[in-house]
């Protein structure tokens, strides 16, 4: 082969690879100039030249002690064009395949939290791989849906976790359980969230079984709700068949806490919630009947609706409700109240009635003491209870003395006046 021929075949591969030539030709230098350094008699500093033409000539140097160059010549070696074709097929071989990987790698880098459709061509109980075209994608068996398991050579989508660079090319690591497969599903289905107009606030999902999301309209005019769901249900049913029928529950997203709770326990209806924001809970309201579609099934409804809104949620029904508000009227409470001293930041308590104050201490002693005589007389009700029920002439069995008892001493009794009789006769 003619060096112009050599040009034009190197011109042909990196157009072929996706690389430029000159970054063939740098390559190319490089490995001869290794090739050079190996060979006896060569100088410790030179450097390979390739014109247009692919001639090679290799140029020796000498340098001086401050590292500038005194003069340079000529140092070719015979038969350097053998040695040059083998060294060239080498490098290039090698120096192609990791500008392959750095290629792969650059594509899919920035790619995290993307969606991808591959091709599944190997399962087993470790991971799935998925063919991407020109990388292979892993789904490791933590990421899959439980109980999903699709037939080799389908399409599947997925969502990209992360993308790993190792010495074999790069590594993407993709889930099918992620909540961002939600959103990325939704945002090919349905154009106002791609273009920003509606955007989905909060998702909440168990993979397989239900998932919750919160979507929100940057514009009055367009219902973010209707826009997910589309013309009776179709964009939503895409995505529901994409998760293999994944039950998707779509609540507007609302700045008033009140009602984005009872909108995210949806499809129950709610009457009322009350927040403790001190312990962080939502107490729901919700009618009898309502009671356990809100909790759902194995508390499913109420679960996601705790992950979308944030809020823990105690589900309670009216009767319950109207249970709890009348024991508490019901109950004797003390009057008073209890008062800081801004020093020291102890509380007391004074009562309403204008009898000596207590402190918390002793408060604490009182309560124990109140509790502990209510159980004592708790006791001595079921002693006397059991004594009525006995009578004024029975007595309580005495195990440890032997003593059975009246019943059994009429018992004793007869045998003895029948025995008697029977002696007579």
């Amino acid at each position: 082969m003619t060096t112009p021929d050599m040009m034009e075949a190197l011109q042909a591969l990196a157009a072929e690879k996706g690389m430029t030539t000159e970054l063939l030709l740098e390559a190319v230098a490089n490995g001869l100039e290794s090739a050079y350094k190996r060979m006896p008699d060569a100088a410790d500093d030179a450097y390979v030249v390739i014109d247009e033409t692919f001639n090679i000539s290799v140029i020796a140097q000498e340098i001086d002690e401050e590292g500038n160059v005194v003069q340079e010549w000529d140092d070719t070696p015979e038969n350097f064009g053998r040695i040059a074709a083998q060294t060239a097929r080498q490098v290039l071989t090698q120096r192609i395949r990791e500008v392959e990987r750095d290629m792969k790698y650059d594509e899919y880098a920035g790619r995290e939290g993307d969606i991808v459709t591959g091709i599944i061509q190997q399962t087993d109980s470790r991971y799935t791989l998925l063919d991407l075209g020109r990388v292979e994608a892993l789904l490791p068996q933590s990421e899959q849906v439980p109980y999903e398991r699709p037939e080799p050579n389908s399409r599947l989508k997925a969502y990209i976790v992360e993308v790993r660079k190792t010495a074999k090319g790069p590594q993407i690591v993709v889930s099918r359980t992620h909540p961002g497969l939600i959103r990325e599903l939704f945002k090919l289905e349905v154009p106002e969230i791609s273009d920003g107009i509606v955007e989905m606030k909060a998702c909440a999902r168990e993979p397989g079984h239900r998932t919750k999301i919160a979507v929100w309209s940057n514009d009055t005019n367009i219902d973010p709700v209707g826009a997910c769901v589309g013309a009776r249900g179709a964009r939503v049913r895409q995505v529901v068949n994409e998760l293999r029928g994944e039950k998707i529950d779509i609540v507007p997203f609302s700045e008033d806490q009140h009602d984005f709770v009872a909108k995210a326990l949806s499809p129950a209806k709610v009457r009322e919630v009350r927040f403790h924001e001190v312990e962080g809970v939502a107490e729901v309201v919700v009618p009898d009947h309502q009671l356990s579609l809100a909790i759902g099934r194995e508390g499913q409804n109420a679960r996601l609706a705790a992950r979308l809104t944030g809020w823990r949620i105690d589900i309670k029904s009216e009767t319950q409700i109207l249970d709890e508000e009348t024991a508490y009227a019901e109950g004797d409470w003390a009057e008073g109240e209890w008062v800081t001293d801004p020093e020291t930041g102890e509380q007391t308590w004074v009562p309403a009635d204008g009898s000596e104050a207590m402190s918390a201490d002793d408060w604490a002693t009182a309560a124990e003491e109140a509790d502990q005589a209510d159980g004592d007389e708790l006791i001595e009700d079921d002693s006397e209870a059991v004594g009525e029920e006995l009578g004024e002439g029975d007595a309580l069995p005495d195990e440890e003395n032997g003593d059975d008892g009246p019943a059994d001493e009429r018992d004793n009794q007869e045998e003895t006046e029948i025995e008697e009789e029977e002696l007579s006769n």
